[in-house]
Protein backbone atom coordinates (compact mmCIF):
# COMPACT_ATOMS: atom_id res chain seq x y z
CA UNK A 1 0.00 0.00 0.00
CA UNK A 2 1.13 3.40 -0.91
CA UNK A 3 1.04 5.25 1.97
CA UNK A 4 0.57 9.64 1.66
CA UNK A 5 4.31 11.18 3.12
CA UNK A 6 3.33 13.41 6.05
CA UNK A 7 5.24 16.62 4.81
CA UNK A 8 3.47 16.57 1.58
CA UNK A 9 0.49 16.39 3.58
CA UNK A 10 0.60 18.99 6.14
CA UNK A 11 1.27 21.87 3.14
CA UNK A 12 -1.86 21.90 1.47
CA UNK A 13 -5.58 21.44 1.67
CA UNK A 14 -6.35 17.75 0.91
CA UNK A 15 -9.31 16.58 -0.66
CA UNK A 16 -12.70 15.36 0.97
CA UNK A 17 -14.32 12.10 -0.01
CA UNK A 18 -17.50 11.77 1.37
CA UNK A 19 -18.82 8.45 2.82
CA UNK A 20 -21.89 8.16 4.44
CA UNK A 21 -22.32 6.31 7.56
CA UNK A 22 -24.03 2.79 8.16
CA UNK A 23 -25.97 2.56 11.73
CA UNK A 24 -26.65 -0.67 14.55
CA UNK A 25 -28.14 -0.85 17.99
CA UNK A 26 -25.39 -0.76 20.80
CA UNK A 27 -26.88 -0.98 24.37
CA UNK A 28 -30.49 -0.06 22.94
CA UNK A 29 -29.15 3.20 20.81
CA UNK A 30 -28.32 3.54 17.24
CA UNK A 31 -24.53 4.01 16.49
CA UNK A 32 -23.25 5.21 13.38
CA UNK A 33 -20.50 3.66 11.88
CA UNK A 34 -17.89 3.41 9.12
CA UNK A 35 -15.62 0.17 8.20
CA UNK A 36 -12.09 1.47 8.95
CA UNK A 37 -10.63 -0.48 6.10
CA UNK A 38 -12.28 2.08 4.27
CA UNK A 39 -11.21 4.98 6.24
CA UNK A 40 -7.35 3.40 5.97
CA UNK A 41 -7.63 3.22 2.41
CA UNK A 42 -8.24 6.69 1.76
CA UNK A 43 -6.03 8.39 4.28
CA UNK A 44 -3.25 6.56 3.18
CA UNK A 45 -3.71 7.54 -0.45
CA UNK A 46 -4.20 11.33 0.46
CA UNK A 47 -7.63 11.99 0.74
CA UNK A 48 -9.95 13.14 3.91
CA UNK A 49 -12.97 10.92 4.69
CA UNK A 50 -15.69 12.82 5.92
CA UNK A 51 -18.59 11.00 7.41
CA UNK A 52 -21.92 11.88 6.67
CA UNK A 53 -24.24 11.08 9.28
CA UNK A 54 -27.12 7.97 8.15
CA UNK A 55 -29.79 10.80 10.58
CA UNK A 56 -33.20 12.17 9.31
CA UNK A 57 -32.85 15.16 7.49
CA UNK A 58 -29.22 14.59 6.28
CA UNK A 59 -30.13 14.27 3.00
CA UNK A 60 -31.56 18.23 2.61
CA UNK A 61 -28.71 19.01 4.59
CA UNK A 62 -25.61 17.71 1.62
CA UNK A 63 -24.88 21.33 0.45
CA UNK A 64 -23.30 21.70 4.14
CA UNK A 65 -20.81 19.17 3.12
CA UNK A 66 -19.30 21.54 0.25
CA UNK A 67 -16.70 21.36 -1.30
CA UNK A 68 -17.29 17.52 -2.41
CA UNK A 69 -14.45 16.37 -4.00
CA UNK A 70 -15.20 12.39 -4.09
CA UNK A 71 -17.64 9.76 -2.85
CA UNK A 72 -17.11 6.46 -1.74
CA UNK A 73 -20.58 4.66 -0.92
CA UNK A 74 -19.64 0.86 0.83
CA UNK A 75 -21.95 -1.77 2.27
CA UNK A 76 -25.30 -0.84 4.00
CA UNK A 77 -28.97 -2.86 3.98
CA UNK A 78 -30.95 -3.75 1.08
CA UNK A 79 -31.97 -0.70 -1.37
CA UNK A 80 -35.57 -0.58 -1.55
CA UNK A 81 -37.46 -1.97 -4.05
CA UNK A 82 -39.99 0.37 -4.77
CA UNK A 83 -36.85 2.68 -6.04
CA UNK A 84 -36.36 0.55 -9.26
CA UNK A 85 -39.30 -1.08 -9.74
CA UNK A 86 -40.70 -1.31 -13.11
CA UNK A 87 -42.77 -3.18 -15.56
CA UNK A 88 -40.53 -6.25 -16.02
CA UNK A 89 -39.64 -6.23 -12.41
CA UNK A 90 -41.20 -9.68 -11.20
CA UNK A 91 -42.87 -9.40 -7.78
CA UNK A 92 -41.87 -11.98 -5.08
CA UNK A 93 -44.82 -13.37 -2.83
CA UNK A 94 -44.61 -12.77 0.20
CA UNK A 95 -44.01 -16.17 1.33
CA UNK A 96 -40.64 -15.65 -0.95
CA UNK A 97 -40.27 -12.23 1.17
CA UNK A 98 -40.60 -13.76 4.75
CA UNK A 99 -38.23 -16.52 3.77
CA UNK A 100 -35.87 -14.16 2.45
CA UNK A 101 -36.24 -11.50 5.57
CA UNK A 102 -35.34 -15.19 7.99
CA UNK A 103 -32.24 -15.58 6.15
CA UNK A 104 -31.11 -12.64 5.40
CA UNK A 105 -32.01 -10.83 9.03
CA UNK A 106 -29.10 -8.56 9.34
CA UNK A 107 -29.55 -6.90 5.25
CA UNK A 108 -33.69 -6.70 4.72
CA UNK A 109 -34.47 -4.07 7.03
CA UNK A 110 -34.85 -1.15 4.49
CA UNK A 111 -33.33 2.11 5.47
CA UNK A 112 -35.16 4.61 3.72
CA UNK A 113 -33.01 7.28 5.23
CA UNK A 114 -29.78 6.14 3.93
CA UNK A 115 -31.20 5.56 0.69
CA UNK A 116 -32.24 9.14 0.27
CA UNK A 117 -29.02 10.67 1.17
CA UNK A 118 -27.11 7.74 -0.85
CA UNK A 119 -29.03 8.45 -3.83
CA UNK A 120 -29.29 12.03 -3.46
CA UNK A 121 -24.95 12.03 -3.39
CA UNK A 122 -25.37 9.58 -6.38
CA UNK A 123 -27.36 11.72 -8.72
CA UNK A 124 -25.12 14.68 -7.73
CA UNK A 125 -22.09 12.86 -8.68
CA UNK A 126 -23.59 11.84 -11.97
CA UNK A 127 -24.94 15.63 -12.78
CA UNK A 128 -21.75 17.14 -11.16
CA UNK A 129 -19.09 14.72 -12.56
CA UNK A 130 -17.58 14.38 -8.85
CA UNK A 131 -15.57 11.20 -8.78
CA UNK A 132 -17.66 8.01 -6.91
CA UNK A 133 -16.69 4.68 -6.15
CA UNK A 134 -19.59 2.28 -4.87
CA UNK A 135 -18.61 -1.25 -3.15
CA UNK A 136 -21.28 -3.24 -2.64
CA UNK A 137 -24.59 -1.94 -2.00
CA UNK A 138 -22.78 1.19 -3.33
CA UNK A 139 -22.67 0.07 -6.60
CA UNK A 140 -26.40 -1.38 -6.71
CA UNK A 141 -26.94 2.73 -5.46
CA UNK A 142 -25.06 3.97 -8.53
CA UNK A 143 -26.64 1.62 -11.04
CA UNK A 144 -30.35 2.70 -9.65
CA UNK A 145 -29.18 6.29 -9.67
CA UNK A 146 -28.38 5.66 -13.39
CA UNK A 147 -31.62 4.26 -14.45
CA UNK A 148 -30.78 0.75 -13.42
CA UNK A 149 -33.02 -2.30 -11.83
CA UNK A 150 -31.42 -4.80 -9.41
CA UNK A 151 -32.21 -8.63 -8.35
CA UNK A 152 -34.42 -8.16 -4.56
CA UNK A 153 -32.78 -12.00 -4.48
CA UNK A 154 -30.84 -13.84 -6.40
CA UNK A 155 -31.42 -17.20 -5.41
CA UNK A 156 -35.00 -16.58 -5.68
CA UNK A 157 -35.06 -14.85 -8.87
CA UNK A 158 -32.37 -16.49 -11.04
CA UNK A 159 -31.70 -19.76 -9.16
CA UNK A 160 -27.84 -19.71 -9.13
CA UNK A 161 -25.67 -22.33 -8.30
CA UNK A 162 -22.78 -19.57 -7.26
CA UNK A 163 -22.51 -18.50 -3.41
CA UNK A 164 -22.94 -15.26 -3.15
CA UNK A 165 -22.93 -15.02 0.30
CA UNK A 166 -21.29 -17.81 3.05
CA UNK A 167 -22.31 -16.59 6.81
CA UNK A 168 -19.89 -19.39 7.95
CA UNK A 169 -17.00 -18.81 6.46
CA UNK A 170 -18.08 -14.85 5.59
CA UNK A 171 -15.19 -13.25 5.07
CA UNK A 172 -12.52 -16.62 3.78
CA UNK A 173 -15.77 -17.35 1.43
CA UNK A 174 -13.89 -16.45 -2.38
CA UNK A 175 -15.75 -17.42 -5.91
CA UNK A 176 -14.49 -16.38 -9.39
CA UNK A 177 -14.80 -13.93 -11.47
CA UNK A 178 -14.29 -13.07 -15.26
CA UNK A 179 -12.49 -9.76 -15.58
CA UNK A 180 -13.42 -8.39 -19.10
CA UNK A 181 -10.20 -7.02 -20.63
CA UNK A 182 -9.22 -3.45 -21.78
CA UNK A 183 -11.53 -2.56 -18.59
CA UNK A 184 -10.20 -0.75 -15.38
CA UNK A 185 -10.40 -3.73 -13.40
CA UNK A 186 -8.15 -5.55 -15.85
CA UNK A 187 -6.06 -3.03 -15.37
CA UNK A 188 -5.51 -2.74 -11.74
CA UNK A 189 -5.12 -6.73 -11.64
CA UNK A 190 -2.29 -6.80 -13.49
CA UNK A 191 -4.74 -8.41 -16.83
CA UNK A 192 -5.31 -11.39 -15.43
CA UNK A 193 -8.28 -13.15 -17.13
CA UNK A 194 -9.61 -14.35 -13.51
CA UNK A 195 -9.63 -13.68 -9.90
CA UNK A 196 -11.01 -14.90 -6.38
CA UNK A 197 -13.77 -12.03 -5.24
CA UNK A 198 -15.36 -12.10 -2.07
CA UNK A 199 -19.06 -11.74 -1.55
CA UNK A 200 -21.60 -10.42 0.89
CA UNK A 201 -24.62 -9.87 -0.87
CA UNK A 202 -28.18 -11.77 -1.76
CA UNK A 203 -28.82 -8.57 -4.20
CA UNK A 204 -27.66 -7.40 -7.55
CA UNK A 205 -27.41 -5.41 -10.24
CA UNK A 206 -30.51 -6.62 -12.64
CA UNK A 207 -30.64 -4.26 -15.71
CA UNK A 208 -27.45 -2.21 -16.20
CA UNK A 209 -27.78 1.06 -16.11
CA UNK A 210 -27.56 2.79 -20.29
CA UNK A 211 -24.28 4.50 -19.38
CA UNK A 212 -22.21 1.75 -17.84
CA UNK A 213 -20.05 -1.23 -19.11
CA UNK A 214 -19.54 -4.18 -17.08
CA UNK A 215 -15.86 -5.07 -15.92
CA UNK A 216 -16.15 -8.29 -14.44
CA UNK A 217 -18.79 -11.63 -14.24
CA UNK A 218 -19.76 -13.94 -11.86
CA UNK A 219 -20.32 -17.41 -12.83
CA UNK A 220 -23.55 -17.24 -13.11
CA UNK A 221 -23.57 -14.28 -14.69
CA UNK A 222 -24.05 -11.71 -12.30
CA UNK A 223 -22.07 -8.35 -12.45
CA UNK A 224 -19.06 -7.76 -10.75
CA UNK A 225 -18.02 -4.81 -11.43
CA UNK A 226 -19.07 -2.06 -14.10
CA UNK A 227 -18.04 1.22 -15.04
CA UNK A 228 -18.42 4.50 -17.41
CA UNK A 229 -15.88 5.02 -20.13
CA UNK A 230 -17.06 8.32 -20.75
CA UNK A 231 -16.27 8.94 -16.82
CA UNK A 232 -12.85 7.27 -16.35
CA UNK A 233 -9.73 9.18 -16.49
CA UNK A 234 -8.41 9.24 -13.19
CA UNK A 235 -5.37 11.58 -14.19
CA UNK A 236 -8.14 13.96 -15.02
CA UNK A 237 -10.41 13.88 -12.02
CA UNK A 238 -12.73 11.01 -13.76
CA UNK A 239 -14.37 8.01 -11.57
CA UNK A 240 -17.62 6.27 -12.19
CA UNK A 241 -17.16 2.98 -10.92
CA UNK A 242 -19.34 0.25 -9.32
CA UNK A 243 -17.60 -2.82 -7.36
CA UNK A 244 -19.97 -5.86 -5.99
CA UNK A 245 -17.23 -7.67 -4.60
CA UNK A 246 -15.36 -6.02 -1.34
CA UNK A 247 -11.04 -5.41 -2.64
CA UNK A 248 -10.79 -3.66 0.61
CA UNK A 249 -11.54 -7.20 2.15
CA UNK A 250 -9.75 -9.67 0.44
CA UNK A 251 -7.12 -9.84 2.88
CA UNK A 252 -5.02 -13.55 3.09
CA UNK A 253 -6.12 -15.28 5.89
CA UNK A 254 -4.81 -15.07 9.55
CA UNK A 255 -6.20 -11.85 10.17
CA UNK A 256 -3.00 -10.73 7.73
CA UNK A 257 -3.25 -7.02 6.61
CA UNK A 258 -1.69 -8.23 3.07
CA UNK A 259 -4.03 -8.37 0.18
CA UNK A 260 -5.08 -11.80 -2.19
CA UNK A 261 -3.84 -9.07 -4.88
CA UNK A 262 -2.31 -5.55 -5.11
CA UNK A 263 -5.33 -4.61 -7.47
CA UNK A 264 -7.45 -4.03 -4.48
CA UNK A 265 -5.81 -1.60 -3.19
CA UNK A 266 -4.89 0.13 -6.74
CA UNK A 267 -8.81 0.75 -7.30
CA UNK A 268 -8.40 2.94 -3.83
CA UNK A 269 -5.28 4.64 -5.55
CA UNK A 270 -6.83 4.91 -8.55
CA UNK A 271 -10.22 7.02 -6.98
CA UNK A 272 -7.82 9.54 -4.72
CA UNK A 273 -5.85 10.12 -7.68
CA UNK A 274 -9.24 11.15 -9.44
CA UNK A 275 -10.61 12.83 -6.18
CA UNK A 276 -6.72 14.83 -5.66
CA UNK A 277 -7.11 15.53 -9.98
CA UNK A 278 -10.54 16.81 -9.21
CA UNK A 279 -9.96 19.07 -6.62
CA UNK A 280 -6.93 20.83 -8.48
CA UNK A 281 -9.57 21.38 -10.92
CA UNK A 282 -12.01 23.36 -8.58
CA UNK A 283 -8.59 25.19 -7.44
CA UNK A 284 -7.90 26.30 -10.40
CA UNK A 285 -11.24 27.62 -11.44
CA UNK A 286 -11.11 28.96 -8.28
CA UNK A 287 -8.40 31.00 -8.95
CA UNK A 288 -9.22 32.40 -12.12
CA UNK A 289 -12.44 33.68 -10.65
CA UNK A 290 -10.45 35.13 -8.43
CA UNK A 291 -7.75 36.66 -10.88
CA UNK A 292 -10.81 38.08 -12.89
CA UNK A 293 -12.19 40.00 -9.91
CA UNK A 294 -8.95 40.83 -9.27
CA UNK A 295 -8.16 42.85 -12.43
CA UNK A 296 -11.95 43.77 -13.14
CA UNK A 297 -11.38 45.74 -10.11
CA UNK A 298 -8.44 47.43 -11.49
CA UNK A 299 -9.88 48.38 -14.94
CA UNK A 300 -10.88 51.90 -15.32
CA UNK A 301 -14.07 52.84 -14.31
CA UNK A 302 -16.28 51.92 -17.32
CA UNK A 303 -19.15 53.64 -19.07
CA UNK A 304 -22.41 53.61 -16.79
CA UNK A 305 -24.98 52.27 -19.29
CA UNK A 306 -27.86 53.92 -17.87
CA UNK A 307 -26.26 57.36 -18.43
CA UNK A 308 -25.34 55.94 -21.85
CA UNK A 309 -29.21 55.18 -22.83
CA UNK A 310 -30.06 58.63 -21.21
CA UNK A 311 -27.44 60.63 -23.56
CA UNK A 312 -28.59 58.51 -26.70
CA UNK A 313 -32.02 59.27 -26.20
CA UNK A 314 -32.96 56.21 -27.89
CA UNK A 315 -36.64 54.24 -27.20
CA UNK A 316 -35.88 50.86 -26.21
CA UNK A 317 -38.19 48.23 -24.67
CA UNK A 318 -37.13 46.53 -21.14
CA UNK A 319 -36.13 44.07 -22.09
CA UNK A 320 -33.79 45.77 -24.73
CA UNK A 321 -32.21 47.66 -21.98
CA UNK A 322 -31.60 45.21 -19.75
CA UNK A 323 -30.36 42.50 -22.85
CA UNK A 324 -27.92 45.75 -23.93
CA UNK A 325 -27.07 45.82 -20.15
CA UNK A 326 -26.31 42.29 -20.20
CA UNK A 327 -23.99 42.52 -22.96
CA UNK A 328 -22.00 45.61 -21.12
CA UNK A 329 -21.38 42.95 -18.78
CA UNK A 330 -19.81 40.62 -21.05
CA UNK A 331 -17.79 43.13 -23.03
CA UNK A 332 -16.43 44.39 -19.64
CA UNK A 333 -15.87 40.96 -18.65
CA UNK A 334 -14.12 40.53 -21.88
CA UNK A 335 -11.85 43.11 -21.52
CA UNK A 336 -9.83 41.49 -19.01
CA UNK A 337 -8.52 39.06 -21.62
CA UNK A 338 -8.01 41.81 -23.92
CA UNK A 339 -5.58 43.52 -21.66
CA UNK A 340 -2.54 42.00 -24.23
CA UNK A 341 -2.75 41.70 -27.79
CA UNK A 342 -1.07 38.45 -27.77
CA UNK A 343 -3.52 36.64 -25.44
CA UNK A 344 -6.58 38.13 -27.73
CA UNK A 345 -6.92 35.16 -30.02
CA UNK A 346 -6.85 32.78 -27.11
CA UNK A 347 -9.07 34.57 -25.41
CA UNK A 348 -11.85 34.73 -28.08
CA UNK A 349 -11.83 31.11 -28.18
CA UNK A 350 -12.53 30.85 -24.63
CA UNK A 351 -15.50 32.57 -25.11
CA UNK A 352 -18.95 30.65 -26.04
CA UNK A 353 -20.91 30.98 -29.40
CA UNK A 354 -23.32 33.01 -27.33
CA UNK A 355 -21.21 35.09 -25.86
CA UNK A 356 -19.50 36.05 -29.22
CA UNK A 357 -23.05 36.81 -30.96
CA UNK A 358 -23.39 39.35 -27.74
CA UNK A 359 -20.49 40.82 -28.05
CA UNK A 360 -20.36 41.08 -31.81
CA UNK A 361 -24.41 42.25 -31.36
CA UNK A 362 -23.27 45.25 -28.38
CA UNK A 363 -20.30 46.52 -30.82
CA UNK A 364 -22.78 46.47 -33.81
CA UNK A 365 -25.87 48.24 -31.26
CA UNK A 366 -22.70 50.86 -29.88
CA UNK A 367 -21.65 51.91 -33.34
CA UNK A 368 -25.59 52.59 -34.01
CA UNK A 369 -25.80 54.79 -30.90
CA UNK A 370 -22.16 56.31 -31.22
CA UNK A 371 -23.03 57.61 -34.84
CA UNK A 372 -27.02 58.87 -33.88
CA UNK A 373 -24.87 61.00 -31.04
CA UNK A 374 -22.11 62.51 -33.47
CA UNK A 375 -25.07 63.36 -35.77
CA UNK A 376 -27.50 64.98 -33.09
CA UNK A 377 -23.95 66.67 -31.91
CA UNK A 378 -23.54 68.08 -35.50
CA UNK A 379 -27.23 69.49 -36.15
CA UNK A 380 -26.38 71.18 -32.73
CA UNK A 381 -23.78 73.11 -33.77
CA UNK A 382 -24.47 76.70 -34.83
CA UNK A 383 -23.73 77.86 -38.62
CA UNK A 384 -20.69 79.86 -38.53
CA UNK A 385 -21.22 83.53 -40.01
CA UNK A 386 -19.45 84.66 -42.84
Amino acid sequence: MVVANDNDLSSKILPRVLIVSRRTLRKSKFVDFVGEYHLDLIVSNGAVPVIVPRVSGIHSMLQSFEPIHGVLLCEGEDVDPSLYADAEQQGLSQEDIEEIRTLHASDTAIDREKDSIELTLAKLCLERNIPFLGICRGSQILNVAAGGTLYQDIDKEIGTTTKHIDYDNYDEHRHEARVVEETPLHKWFDEMDQIMVNSYHHQAVKRLGERFVPMAYAPDGLIEGFYDPNRYDPEEGRFLVGLQFHPERMRLSGGSDEFDYPGCATAYQEFVKAVTAFQKKQLEAAEIVMELKTKKKRLVKSFSMAELLEASNTALSKKQENRLKQMGATVRNSCVYMKRKEVQERAMDKLSAERLSDLLSFHRMMARLCSDAIKRKLLEVEPTET
